[in-house]
């Protein structure tokens, strides 16, 4: 009996058809698969931007130009810093002694917990000052004939009671209070063994302790000490100031750290000198150098980025995926022209790449000749900033550049003063009473700059210079002008006192509102309020805050500059140029701005992309119906084929059987 099936492949058949069907799909993902490939390369160049804009950074700011580097001949002897307000120079350092704090020890006691004396409450009250005249006897480290004067910065207290009236607890209350004094108990092994060491936190001879106490017998006899009476301590460690000198000329300071000497450099004092040490203040060319070398190299990697990404390949033939591309070729063209293009309003001599040693080379790339930067360096450095920098350079000395915008153009503008700045002041009309007492003339509110405080004096009989020094402390320990950045002089004149806000304009004032001891302090004081900086620069009329005068329009829109003193009128001109790394900073933040023309290009990209996934996915649909039909079809064709073979051997059958009757 013969099969009824027809063995039609339905699944091979359907198979070719639909890649056929799916060859618009094959050419949408090729299609695809070059977009993204475009994607993966602008990438490399927004990398290579990226990088190089990381390098033109450290070269647009004119700071990086003026860094100073400090040396020193042993630094077992001393460490130095320098900022870029330092003069290079060489400077010789001896140091015959290094500041240190007072020390004082208690008597000792049997136990560190037991209660001292009978808990009635105690004020200690610790004051710092210079002890001065008489004789220090080291063996009970006692004073004979000597006197002590405060250093006017205020006296600090604790309180001692029941909860607190041990070794323990004198020692925790002075610690929590955080008063400028450290206290720590000793085991010395003896009967008595536990003794209350105390430590000034400054060092200096300023800075001795002196504490009175008022209250418990027992405390007072073991914590009062004052060196120029009762002294119950006994001093371990005698203060003293850092004395050194530099060049030849004596100095005392009550630190072993020194920021005030030469200007810009901190010294960091560390060992008495056995023989004079020298300290070396230069440029940090190192630094400068390092910085166009990475310029150098970050330049030539986007080139070759740049230009790998648009080569064609004559060996293989073929193209890079962004050969011929226009974004490509135009970041080409703006860099080649920026760079080959001469710096304009300088005050120097360099306006030129080539000038310090950076040239092209046939491939597009960047060579340094090491040996012409080092001798630019060496004779012309501080022109080396215009050449690179943003710089403003003014022919008068108390006239400088601030900042200026993308909007600014290079140039020299002329400078012309109207008004100086001035600062906020509020001056006593009365020498002012020089006897502080508490709850008396010992409080003052005053509001400067807008922010009001209030502070209390420390009780005492002062010299017109103390009462101003201590007045000033009070005023800028205030937490609401300290916290606002806002702070004050105090100056005393014939005994008068005048309070000056640090800050210059119109929003600089002294007012002083009220206290028990404004009176006796100031009298009716006079106010006056400060005023900001007037005049035009390039001829254009600028706008003043404080010290700082800024054009808004004109050739100089944009630029701000400093006048911190001088006279009225002409004031010479104000140099601004735009360097190289200045103008290629901008450019790289431009580039890479999300608004820039790779954001624009990739932007493009991935919405084509996105498109392509759209029409893909349409398709994709359409084709599982084709193929749903399609297998239909055919399956229907194989049913067909079926039935129809099986009525061929039907018919097969009966004519065969008709025959067998004949």
């Amino acid at each position: 009996m013969a099969t009824s099936a027809t063995n039609l492949d339905v699944n091979s058949i359907v198979s070719q058809l639909m890649a056929v069907e799916r060859r618009p799909i094959n050419k949408l993902n090729v299609k695809e698969a070059g977009y993204q490939a475009k994607l993966s390369a602008y990438g490399s160049v927004k990398g290579a931007v990226s990088s190089f804009q990381a390098a033109v950074q450290s070269l647009s700011s004119a700071s990086n130009f003026q860094s100073l580097k400090a040396t020193t001949s042993d630094a077992a002897i001393f460490s130095a810093s320098a900022t870029s307000s330092a003069a290079a120079g060489t400077y010789s350092l001896e140091v015959t002694s290094l500041a240190q704090a007072q020390k004082l020890v208690a008597a000792g006691q049997t136990s560190s917990t037991a209660a001292i004396g009978a808990g009635a409450s105690t004020t200690v009250t610790f004051d710092f000052g210079a002890i001065s005249g008489g004789t220090f006897d080291a063996g009970t480290g006692k004073y004979t004939g000597a006197a002590f004067a405060s250093n006017g910065s205020g006296t600090k207290s604790v309180t001692i009671d029941s909860t607190n009236n041990s070794l323990q607890g004198i020692r925790d209350a002075i610690n929590t209070a955080q008063m400028g004094v450290t206290a720590t108990i000793i085991n010395d092994g003896s009967g008595t063994p536990y003794r209350l060491a105390l430590s000034s936190d400054s060092n200096g001879t300023s800075n001795s302790l002196k504490i009175s106490v008022s209250g418990d017998a027992a405390v007072s006899s073991l914590l009062a000490h004052d060196p120029a009476g009762t002294q119950n301590l006994a001093e371990t460690v005698t203060a003293q100031n850092a004395d050194f000198k530099v060049n030849g000329v004596a100095v005392s300071k009550t630190s072993n750290t020194v920021s005030d000497v030469i200007q810009g450099v901190t010294l960091t004092l560390n060992k008495i000198t056995t023989s004079p040490a020298t300290l070396t203040v230069a440029r940090d060319t190192a630094a400068v150098s390092s910085s166009i070398n990475s310029f150098v190299k970050t330049y030539n990697d986007l080139a070759t980025t740049l230009k790998n990404s648009s080569a064609y390949d004559p060996v293989a033939k073929q193209g890079a995926i962004l050969q011929g591309d226009a974004t490509v070729r135009s970041l080409q063209s703006q860099l080649r022209s920026m760079l080959s293009t001469s710096v304009t309003g300088t005050s120097g001599v360099l306006t030129t790449l080539s000038d310090v040693g950076v040239s092209f080379q046939k491939d597009g790339t960047l060579a340094l000749n090491q040996t012409k930067l080092d001798s630019v360096m060496t004779s012309n450095f501080s022109d080396i900033a215009s050449l690179f920098a943003s710089v403003g350079k003014a022919t008068d000395s108390l006239v400088s550049f601030s900042s200026a915008t993308s909007s600014t153009r290079a140039g020299s503008y002329a400078v012309n003063i109207t008004q100086l700045a001035t600062q906020g002041t509020a001056v006593g009309s009365v020498a002012a009473n020089t006897t502080i007492s508490a709850g008396v003339n010992d409080a003052l509110t005053l509001t400067v700059d807008g922010t009001s405080a209030s502070i209390v004096l420390s009780a005492g009989t002062y010299t017109a210079q103390t009462l101003a020094a201590e007045l000033q402390s009070r005023i800028n320990s205030a937490s609401a002008l300290s916290a606002a950045g806002i702070s004050v002089a105090v100056t005393q004149s014939g005994g008068v006192l005048s309070i000056t806000s640090s800050s210059y304009g119109s929003t600089s004032g002294v007012a002083i509102t009220g206290g028990n001891g404004a009176s006796d302090l100031l009298g009716t004081p006079t106010e006056t309020g400060g005023v900001n900086v007037a005049g035009s620069i390039g001829g254009v009329t600028a706008t003043g805050s404080g010290q700082t005068l800024s054009a808004a329009s004109g050739d100089p829109q944009g630029l701000s500059i400093a006048i911190t003193g001088g006279a009225l009128g002409a004031r010479g001109a104000l140099n601004y140029s735009q360097g190289y790394a200045s103008t290629l900073k901008s450019w790289a933040t431009s580039i890479l701005a999300s608004d820039g023309i790779l954001a624009s290009r990739t932007d493009g990209i991935g919405r084509t992309i996105t498109d392509i996934g759209k029409q893909r996915n349409a398709m994709e649909t359409r084709l599982i119906n084709i193929e749903k039909r399609y297998r239909a079809q055919f399956t229907a064709l194989d049913q067909m084929l079926s039935s129809m073979n099986q009525t061929s051997n039907y018919l097969t059958q009966q004519l065969a059987q008709l025959s067998n009757l004949r």
